[in-house]
């Protein structure tokens, strides 16, 4: 059902999930630098999650975190109306604008040894949570507002042992169309941004620390290295700017061109 944005703080606010570390962080700090108000999730570490409002904070805008584990589902409900609390003593606000669904895990295990536990943690967290936090945070993003979920290139080629990581990305990617389709009344748009290889901690920190894998990474992409934090963050914020309204329903990898 269609709401009126009732959001009267002059800046936009975007809500990151899993925005106390890596891609998320650097997706907050570059919305920051273009002058749009954070929330953050984050799971476990607070520390990371208040440093990041701090860093935010420190660019002039306003922050808030809020702890989320999104693959727990049923805790949903109760993370909507803490975000609402949020929203109103922070901004005067009863609604946000951007969502960026960017939490999520990745298990490198291959095809034959893959467990049922593997395959469902992975689909709650990077599929199930995203599905119906969006579905429980519809009423609290405004009209015209934008949501953009993170996907993978491995969504487009296939490298071993990523099987069960691969799918649901591939299930994110379909989940915004839809999204693009139902949600277009209410003027919100869905992309999918869909980064490569990125030297971050995610998966264990293997592109960033991992000397040989580093190599193979920047040897197939036509760049000649694997990505930074700081190609993506930047790239999303942008993707949220008035500039790129007219972009929906797109998938738009940020890969430097890796396995063309």
């Amino acid at each position: 059902m269609a709401t009126e944005n009732t959001n009267n703080s002059k800046a936009k606010i975007a809500l990151i999930t899993g925005g106390s570390r890596g891609l998320g962080h650097n997706t907050a700090l570059s919305l920051a630098r273009k002058g749009v108000d954070v929330a953050i999730t984050y799971h476990s570490n607070q520390a990371e999650a208040d440093a990041t409002v701090a860093a935010i904070k420190a660019l002039g805008r306003n922050a808030a975190a809020l702890q989320l584990d999104t693959g727990a589902i049923k805790t949903f409900p109760d993370f909507a109306a803490r975000l609402k609390t949020s929203l109103k003593d922070n901004w005067g606000a009863a609604q946000f604008d951007y969502l960026v669904n960017n939490a999520g895990i990745g298990i490198n295990k291959p095809f034959a040894e893959t467990t049922e536990a593997d395959f469902d943690r992975l689909m709650n967290i990077n599929l199930k949570g995203v599905y119906f936090l969006t579905q429980t945070l519809l009423p609290l993003i405004a009209d015209g507002g934008r949501i953009i979920n993170l996907s993978s290139g491995l969504a487009r080629f296939s490298l071993p042992g990523f099987s069960a990581y691969g799918a649901t990305k591939g299930a994110i990617e379909v989940l915004t169309h839809y999204l693009a389709k139902e949600l277009g009344p209410r003027r919100i748009t869905a992309n999918t941004v869909a980064p490569g290889a990125i030297e971050t901690d995610f998966g264990g920190g293997h592109v960033r620390d991992n000397a040989e894998a580093n190599r193979q990474v920047a040897s197939a992409t036509p760049l000649g290295r694997a990505g930074l934090p700081d190609d993506i963050g930047p790239m999303i914020a942008a993707l949220l700017s008035d500039d790129n309204r007219w972009i929906n329903g797109q998938r738009i990898e940020v890969s430097g061109g890796i396995f063309v």
